[in-house]
């Protein structure tokens, strides 16, 4: 295994000379790596389903009770790159166990917290972990994929996230119901701490060389252009779908007229939808990648346009949800892949601008919907908020589509002089 700051490679299809197939089969390691994102899926919506109980038993309203969310999309906004740039000394193997370690404590001291300040603690900590393990897996897992098959494995990693939704999410309300709203919590830590086991015995240890790693090298990643495109559409693309998203349970009872009982079922067509259009587009980015990322933002902006001017029925409104599950994520392992990529010698730190893209754009994108379900345009405003965004994602996908030409045209008029970085 490579040390952390290790370059990727590009994949095989960009690169000249003779073509590696990819693998048939990934490595056992990625899907472990998915189990560890499909915990930490789960951690960040099961309290969505639990607000009530929890509300009533720390003794704050539910609105309070909401920031137990808030918080932990602030410290996934803030923790990635912290704790990227915290653990850079520390090989990928022992990062990935601490975080799960930390996660499993934080999900212990929820599970006994009676006071709501240090449950409010312990969900940040939470979020700074999850942030560093999901950076540093999405590097892991590029690299044990290798570069033929690395957005295809990262988008295995991504869909445990998403399984999260359809899956971890409603089993761990139901199970809040049955048991009580504390034994989610205690389930996801004796499962992160089974899950420290696996990745105990998966990751092999750091067998590079003693390479120094600083974090001015670190921080030179940022001198990329096409890593800030790439970070731009990762933005772009989260919060046009989830500022969506987010407010279609309004959208769907005051606009389709569809009964609110039906809605969950709604959700999970957009779940599995979201699933499948990681695995297809991750599949998919290995062989075309910036084919991928701009044709998935342009369908997703139809997409929302067919629900803003279809929303009044329920029908086609629930067909056209479920596609935007199928097309508005799928373009998401290849921007993770490209931002990877793009920080050169800092993968893990551009794993994790990614990560911190993601939800900013999901919770400006979401803020920003909130204003316009205000407003006249009332329960399809979001969907228009969403229209508008997706649609700049064709920005910065086409800008990195047509640099990357250019930079591989570069070579054939220079008689083989290698391209600029």
């Amino acid at each position: 295994m490579t040390t952390r700051g290790d370059t990727l490679h590009a994949p095989a299809d960009l690169r000249g000379g003779s073509q590696k197939l990819p693998p048939a089969r990934l490595p056992f390691l990625v899907h472990v790596l998915a189990l560890g994102t499909f915990l930490m899926g789960t951690t960040e919506f099961v309290v969505a389903g639990l607000l009530p109980e929890i509300a009533a038993d720390v003794q704050v309203g539910v609105a309070q009770a909401g920031l137990l969310i808030i918080v932990f999309a602030v410290g996934m906004i803030v923790g990635a790159p912290l704790m990227a740039m915290l653990t850079l000394r520390l090989p990928p193997r022992l990062t990935l166990i601490l975080a799960l370690g930390i996660f499993a404590a934080g999900h212990v001291v929820v599970a006994l917290g009676s006071s709501f300040a240090l449950i409010l603690g312990a969900r940040f900590l939470t979020a700074l972990a999850t942030g560093a393990f999901w950076a540093v897996a999405n590097v892991v897992a590029a690299r044990a994929a290798g570069p033929t098959a690395s957005s295809r494995a990262l988008g295995v990693v991504g869909a445990g996230a998403m399984l999260a939704n359809v899956v971890g999410v409603p089993l761990g309300a139901f199970a809040g119901q049955l048991t009580g709203w504390r034994g989610p919590f205690w389930a996801l830590a004796v499962l992160g701490a089974a899950a420290m086991v696996l990745i105990a015995r998966q990751v092999p240890h750091d067998t590079g060389g003693d390479q120094a790693v600083s974090v001015r090298s670190e921080l030179s990643a940022l001198r990329s252009g096409r890593l800030w495109l790439a970070l731009a559409a990762c933005a772009t693309t989260a919060g046009g779908v989830l500022s969506t998203y987010t407010y279609i349970s309004p959208l769907l009872t005051d606009r389709s007229g569809l009964a609110a009982g039906l809605v969950p079922l709604v959700l999970v067509g957009f779940g599995v939808g979201a699933l499948a259009g990681f695995l297809v587009g991750g599949r998919l980015g290995d062989r075309r990648p910036y084919l991928t990322t701009i044709t998935a933002p342009a369908v997703t902006t139809v997409l929302l346009l067919g629900i803003c001017l279809l929303s009044g029925h329920a029908g086609p409104t629930m067909v056209l949800i479920a596609l935007l599950g199928l097309f508005g994520l799928g373009a998401n392992p290849v921007l993770i892949s490209l931002g990877v990529r793009f920080a050169g010698r800092a993968p893990t730190l551009g794993s994790a601008l990614t990560v911190s893209a993601f939800n900013l754009g999901t919770a400006v994108g979401s803020w920003i919907a909130g204003l316009a379900l205000d407003s006249p345009l009332g329960a399809t405003g979001p969907a228009a908020v969403g229209t508008a965004v997706a649609a700049l994602t064709l920005i910065p996908t086409i800008a990195i589509a047509l640099t990357q030409r250019h930079r591989h045209a570069a070579p054939a008029h220079t008689q083989g002089a290698p391209a600029a970085n």
